[in-house]
């Protein structure tokens, strides 16, 4: 008899144990991780480095690796803000996993990182189905990008925990239809909040560093409708990575 295997949901099942696992030892340390996802050229970068300044200022530690499939631009910038910066080159790769990121942690995270931000690979489609043992799920979409948005990528706005609208300071300019977006997104995740904000002039500046602050404090974050199993995403490629099993498990002293 054949027994057929679904190579994929195998491997999407490891990432996820290995998430589980990367999850629990990040929080015996006492340090939350903030996953975020969004297309090439949303403003990630820029909103994530002002965020990083502004947790500088408050005094709240916290860190953050970037992935890209080459250059190590994004850290260069991201390192501007003053706090601990690492870069992930995925070698072609078009999104992060559970134990890429466990390995790349080790050694690195400092002890006393409270938040730590994930700048994942820029891309809506594969990085939605992979865990990172986040706490806090976050969806960026510039105002560049259309208000369909939302209904192109469900499974990516669908497993959101938060929305955030990025360069709002030209959003005349495109003749950006935010009610229509919102009500897109409500469509695919209904209740989920969305944030409007723009790196160059500050608007909806510290939201992000607020909202994560109070995941890592325990406050409930929103739970997407869309189950998380089975994931039902087909990516065309599946990648065998080490679980990241037994990772960062010392408290902060």
């Amino acid at each position: 008899m054949c027994r057929v295997v679904d190579l994929k949901q195998a491997v999407l099942a490891k990432n996820d144990r290995a998430a589980d696992t990367l999850r629990a030892g990040l929080a015996a340390r006492g340090t939350t991780v903030v996953n975020l996802l969004s297309s090439p050229g949303s403003g990630k970068t820029a909103l994530l480095e002002r965020e990083l300044g502004l947790a500088r200022e408050r005094s709240v530690p916290v860190a953050a690796l970037t992935a890209d499939l080459a250059t190590e631009n994004d850290a260069a910038r991201l390192a501007r803000s003053g706090v601990p910066v690492k870069q992930i080159l995925t070698d072609g790769l078009c999104h992060l996993e559970a134990g890429m990121l466990a390995r790349h942690l080790e050694g690195w995270l400092p002890d006393a990182a409270r938040l730590l931000f994930v700048e994942n690979v820029g891309n809506l489609v594969c990085p939605a189905s992979y865990d990172l043992g986040e706490t806090l799920r976050v969806v960026l979409a510039s105002v560049t990008e259309g208000e369909d948005k939302p209904l192109k990528y469900p499974t990516a706005f669908g497993l959101a925990h938060l929305v955030v609208v990025t360069k709002t300071d030209i959003a005349e300019a495109v003749e950006f239809d935010e009610p229509e977006f919102r009500a897109n997104v409500e469509r695919v995740n209904p209740g989920v909040e969305v944030v409007l904000t723009s790196a160059r002039r500050g608007l909806g500046l510290g939201t992000l560093l607020d909202r994560a602050l109070a995941a890592a404090d325990g406050a409930p974050v929103h739970t997407p409708v869309m189950a998380r199993e089975p994931h039902g995403h087909d990516h065309g490629h599946t990648h065998d990575h080490a679980d990241g099993a037994g990772v960062l498990t010392q408290p902060h002293s």
